[in-house]
């Protein structure tokens, strides 16, 4: 365990590159004289630390952390080691080892840093994924630049999610300078793979104890649902691949073989006329955004059919074969009101059907990975307690939301056995994983302001 300098009180240290807070008189630090001015030092604090945000931010997205394969999870946990350190938290680095993805070349590392209080009391843990996904097409940006241009700071990974994970930090070290002698505990997590299941991060670390509840008590994760909500949850995923097959031929003499290629069409079209109309019908009560996401829904993410052409050799011919066999993988999210085996069972039974329909039709039908939907009490305190932020920073009261697309609350929930869980970050969700991603700043501080009230909430309720 990589233990961190230890400040005595009177001496801790504000955001980077701001003043360190003033020596405090000996006195009862809940002592009402003191109330106002921890809090209007907090304000200040925060005022103060847009550079800081910013440069902050800058430096996470210049660090190209690609999922896959997994690139440099090591640097940029070596990265918040050194900041977190200096800010006064313990810090561990674990190794997912086993875990899915997890080899030498790209071994999967994650953070877990500490600051406990002055007096016992709970713990509110902060947890970030440091992955992005691939680059893509159609940027006019430097995707690793981290460039500031017009408020906004551009780059893959800006919105989701290391603008919130910068946020949470700063957050942190704005309450800690302002509020010394707060109870209970801080933590702050970077974690590996999550735009691939999370299984090498926040599943692993549920797995050893990190997220047990006698552990941690409020989790707050950044991810980019705009900055007025609180996300309760998310729907579930279920991921399958289905392979047709057919009999190989020479391409001049197809009715020779059983082309794989025409029985994938017929799946495809039996997924258009029956299971998409069925599933356009169905609604969740869960507060889903956007609209269309409260419906069922299902993405045909691949295809791939016959032999591979040498695409890289552009005088490379096409291929001559009838193709003997066909892949898809699907996408299905359902709905909290959707058992799991009602979803398998509804593709199952389409490709049953074009068994006795459709002559010499063959399947395989392999599931990949499925998710649970999660929900946490729009009640429970953390999610109440960001809420009360909200309003307070913006002057609205919060919208409670769910989330399209699963997150690494699923693992907390499901393996932590922890339910006191939200997401809550700034950032424009319609804008993770598209070219030139950016976050806005002005987005981002307003989202410092509401997690460091928060934790004074939860943590310093007696000095406010």
């Amino acid at each position: 365990m990589r233990r961190a300098v230890v400040f005595p009180a009177g001496n801790i240290p504000g955001v980077w590159g701001l003043a360190p807070s003033p020596p405090l008189q000996p006195r009862a630090p809940w002592a009402k004289l003191g109330r106002m001015n921890n809090l209007a030092h907090l304000h200040r604090q925060i005022a103060n630390s847009r550079d800081a945000l910013i440069a902050l931010t800058q430096d996470l997205i210049r660090i190209p952390t690609l999922n896959p394969p997994g690139e440099n999870y090591h640097a940029i946990c070596d990265y918040l080691d050194q900041r977190l350190s200096n800010s006064g938290f313990d810090t561990e680095l674990v190794r997912a080892v086993g875990a899915p993805g997890d080899c030498e070349k790209y071994p999967r590392w994650n953070i877990v840093a500490r600051r406990d209080g002055a007096r016992p009391g709970e713990c509110v843990h902060f947890n970030s994924h440091t992955d992005v996904v691939d680059v893509g097409l159609g940027w006019t940006r430097d995707p690793f630049g981290g460039e500031l241009c017009d408020g906004k700071i551009y780059g893959r990974g800006a919105c989701d999610m290391k603008g919130g994970l910068a946020a949470s930090i700063i957050a942190a070290e704005c309450f800690i300078a302002a509020f010394p002698y707060y109870q209970g505990a801080i933590e702050i997590s970077g974690t590996a793979d999550e735009e691939s299941g999370g299984y090498g991060g926040v599943a692993y670390l549920a797995k050893q104890g990190y997220f047990n509840p006698d552990r941690v008590q409020h989790v707050i994760i950044p991810e980019p649902l705009n900055k007025d909500r609180v996300c309760l949850g998310h729907r579930g995923g279920w991921w399958a691949e289905i392979e047709t097959f057919g009999e190989i031929a020479h391409g001049s003499m197809p009715f020779l073989g059983d082309c794989a290629v025409r029985h994938m069409g017929a799946v495809i079209n039996a997924f258009e006329t029956t299971l998409f109309p069925v599933m356009a019908k169905r609604r969740t009560d869960m507060p889903v955004v956007p609209e269309g996401a409260r419906h069922s829904t299902m993405n045909i993410n691949s295809i791939h059919g016959g032999q591979a052409e040498n695409l890289a050799d552009s005088t490379a011919l096409p291929s001559h074969c009838v193709p003997d066999s066909c892949r898809i993988v699907i996408d299905r999210r359902f709905l909290v009101e959707e058992p799991l085996d009602q979803v398998r069972g509804e593709v199952r039974s389409i490709l049953d059907t074009l068994t006795t329909t459709r002559p010499d039709f063959e399947y395989d039908l392999r599931e990949l990975n499925h998710v649970l939907p999660s929900m946490t009490d729009r009640e429970a305190p953390v999610a109440r307690t960001v809420a009360g932020a909200i309003e307070q920073v913006l002057g609205k009261p919060a919208q409670f939301v769910a989330s399209p697309g699963t997150y690494d609350q699923k693992h907390i929930d499901r393996i932590g056995k922890l339910k006191n869980c939200i997401a809550y970050g700034p950032g424009i969700l319609e804008l993770a994983h598209k070219p030139d991603e950016w976050i806005g700043v002005d987005d981002m501080m307003d989202s410092v302001t509401v997690m460091a009230l928060s934790l004074v909430a939860l943590l310093a309720p007696d000095q406010t």
